[in-house]
C-alpha cells in the first residue's frame, strides 16, 4: 500500500499540523510496516498557484494556447494522489480557512476526468478508493456549539472538496484553541496525540 504524507504549514519546527501527521504516519507505519510512503511539504517545495501561464496543465481544452505551457508539478502531484491509498494531510487553519499552499495541491488533484468527471446527472467522484486522515490545527475553537463555529471554513471545505471527488472516508484529527496559551496548547495537543494510535489501528483493521 501506499500512503502520500503532505505538510502545508509554514510554521516549521513550531507547527502544530506538522506534529500532528508526523505522529499519524509513524503510526500508520508501525502497524503497516510495508506501507510505502511518499512525502509533499508544500512550504519546502510550494506548487505553483494556477494562473493563465499554468492552465494548460489542467485544462487544455479552455487554455489560450495549450501546446505552449506545461506544468511538471500538476503531472506529479495528480499521479502521487492516484497512486495513493492512504492520504494524511496536515492542514492549519489560517484566516478561517486552508493554507493557499494546500489550495495550490488541491488544484491539481482536482481535475475532470482524473478525480472527477459530470455526466447527465451531475458530478461523478472518481477517486474514492482512498483513507484521508486530517491533521487540523488551529488556534481558536471552532467546534459545533462554539461562538466562531460559522467562520470554521476549513473542515467544511476540505469535506465537501474531497467528497466532491469521491472520497467519503475522511477522519480529521484536531487540535483546536492552540493560541489561548502555552498549558492550552500543550493540553490539546496532548489529547490529539492520544487519539493518533487508535485512528492507525482502526486503518489497519479496515485495510487487512
Amino acid at each position: 500500500m501506499k500512503l502520500l504524507h503532505i505538510d502545508s504549514s509554514i510554521l516549521g519546527e513550531a507547527s502544530a499540523s506538522r506534529e500532528l501527521s508526523a505522529a499519524i504516519v509513524t503510526a500508520l507505519t508501525r502497524v503497516m510496516p510495508n506501507l510505502e510512503i511518499v512525502r509533499r511539504d508544500l512550504d519546502a517545495d510550494p506548487i505553483p498557484h494556477l494562473d493563465s501561464r499554468l492552465l494548460a496543465a489542467v485544462r487544455p481544452e479552455i487554455a489560450a494556447d495549450p501546446a505552449v505551457h506545461t506544468d511538471d508539478n500538476s503531472t506529479t502531484a495528480l499521479q502521487e494522489f492516484l497512486d495513493a491509498d492512504i492520504v494524511v494531510i496536515g492542514a492549519p487553519m489560517y484566516n478561517f480557512t486552508i493554507a493557499s499552499q494546500l489550495k495550490a495541491w488541491l488544484d491539481r488533484i482536482v481535475i475532470a476526468g482524473k478525480t472527477f468527471r459530470y455526466d447527465e446527472t451531475g458530478a461523478k467522484g472518481l477517486a474514492g478508493n482512498k483513507k484521508v486522515i486530517v491533521a487540523s490545527a488551529r488556534g481558536g475553537l471552532y467546534a459545533p456549539g462554539t461562538p466562531q463555529q460559522a467562520n470554521d471554513f476549513h473542515e467544511p471545505y476540505l469535506r465537501a472538496i474531497l467528497g466532491f471527488i469521491g472520497i467519503d472516508d475522511i477522519q480529521f484529527i484536531r487540535a483546536e484553541g492552540l493560541a489561548f496559551g502555552p498549558e492550552q496548547r500543550e493540553k490539546t495537543m496532548r489529547a490529539a496525540l492520544a487519539s493518533v494510535a487508535s485512528v492507525a489501528l482502526g486503518v489497519s483493521a479496515k485495510a487487512a
